[in-house]
């Protein structure tokens, strides 16, 4: 008896919210984050191509119903300062190496393929240094 009134009280609850904030798995240090069950598919693969290919992380940010994903922008706006942070990372390195160095941005961009699996799993990947800086600016902050 005791267990069947525990069902039907499981049963009978308000399924309409579509985020459960959590105080123990902290995706903001500080803020909310969202647990994995509020992860979409559609949150996902957005986040992982921003990293590959940044103008899906400027269209995400673009779009309102991407950028009210808190998964979705946490991704975007880190994609867009990894970008950055690569892109003056090769000019520093090619002027360095009188141009040479231009050869080896292909595999410079290697390292996007870590965050964009990360994100695609559902993580919340912190890049050394990139990660701290938005957070400092308040480019990441939950509203």
């Amino acid at each position: 008896m005791a267990n069947q009134n525990v069902t039907d009280e499981v049963n009978d609850r308000d399924e309409t919210t579509i985020y459960d904030f959590s105080q123990v798995d902290e995706m903001f240090d500080g803020e909310h984050i969202l647990l994995e069950d509020d992860i979409t598919a559609d949150d996902k693969l957005w986040s992982a191509i921003g990293y590959l290919l940044p103008i899906f992380a400027i269209i995400a940010l673009m779009r309102d119903d991407k950028k009210e994903r808190p998964f979705i922008k946490y991704h975007a706006v880190q994609a867009m300062a990894l970008t950055i942070v690569l892109w003056v990372l090769i000019l520093i390195v090619s002027l360095a190496t009188l141009l040479f160095g231009s050869f080896c941005a292909p595999f410079i961009w290697l390292v996007t393929l870590w965050p964009a699996y990360d994100s695609y799993k559902g993580s919340c990947t912190k890049i050394p240094y990139v990660t701290s800086f938005i957070k400092k600016r308040g480019w990441l902050s939950s509203e």
